[in-house]
């Protein structure tokens, strides 16, 4: 099973980072975000990777186009500019790199993946958020419900969005309520190839367009996690992350 995962937002509210770099480019320990959400997935042996380009795309691009002499030992012969790379146990990743529009929203995007993975299910996350997700029983309860979407439900602070269960159902989704502290979509999802019906283009939004419509539908399952989750929508969550990975206390380091 592929993993997509949206990498081409502006990160506005992190412009401190994303004026020179896009936001899964922001480094915790010393490596972008978006290697931190590989590394969770490829943990578990889910290693091909499909990443929706859009903002400073060419950074990330970049990233792994280099990625194969960045993340070694060399020996370089100046004289004529051989390189050569020391033998290292890396990451054994297929990484396809989806230009998906530099306007496009969150379902264009989505969609655009969808469509280039074709008719199989597939996992989507967000390139700005880690968790100690339990992907293999993620993937096990999706099939179990039978439903187009699960998510993951998490429970962060109250400033993020809600919804509302019946079960293991989403009966109600309300991504940013004035009020409410309840379960709310934390990524890490698991979609069937027919929720491109449910997003009309690029001007689609994902959150609060087609999942309303398919939790509407009843075609919408939440997996609910109850250990670790953090996004990084602001600086003061990049110092948070960073100091517990120095600490040797981060929870999504499970590989």
């Amino acid at each position: 099973m592929k993993v997509a995962i949206l990498a081409g937002g502006l990160g506005t509210r992190l412009s401190e980072e994303t004026v020179l770099k896009p936001k899964p480019m922001v480094e915790v320990g010393g490596m972008p975000i978006l290697w931190h959400i590989m590394k969770i997935y490829s943990a578990y042996g889910f290693n091909e990777f499909v990443v929706a380009l859009g903002y400073k795309g060419e950074a990330i691009k970049d990233y792994f186009l280099n990625y194969h002499l960045l993340s070694r030992s060399l020996t370089i012969k100046t004289r004529t500019g051989e390189v050569d790379p020391h033998r290292m146990a890396g990451e054994d990743w297929t990484v396809h790199l989806l230009d998906t529009g530099l306007e496009t929203n969150t379902g264009g995007r989505v969609k655009r993946l969808a469509e280039f993975i074709g008719d199989q299910p597939f996992m989507l996350t967000y390139g700005d958020g880690v968790g100690n997700i339990n992907v293999p029983a993620l993937v096990d309860f999706h099939r179990q419900q039978g439903r187009l979407a699960t998510l993951t439900a998490v429970r962060p602070p109250a400033r993020f969005g809600q919804m509302i269960l019946e079960g293991s159902q989403v009966v109600e989704f309300k991504e940013k309520p004035q009020i409410g502290e309840g379960w709310i979509n934390g990524g890490f999802f698991v979609l069937q190839p027919g929720i491109v019906d449910y997003i009309e283009g690029d001007n689609t939004f994902w959150e609060f367009e087609s999942l309303e419509k398919i939790a509407a539908a009843g075609g919408l399952s939440a997996y609910q996690h109850q250990g670790f989750w953090q996004s990084m929508d602001t600086q003061r969550d990049v110092h948070l992350l960073n100091r517990l990975w120095q600490e040797g206390k981060a929870p999504w380091k499970i590989w």
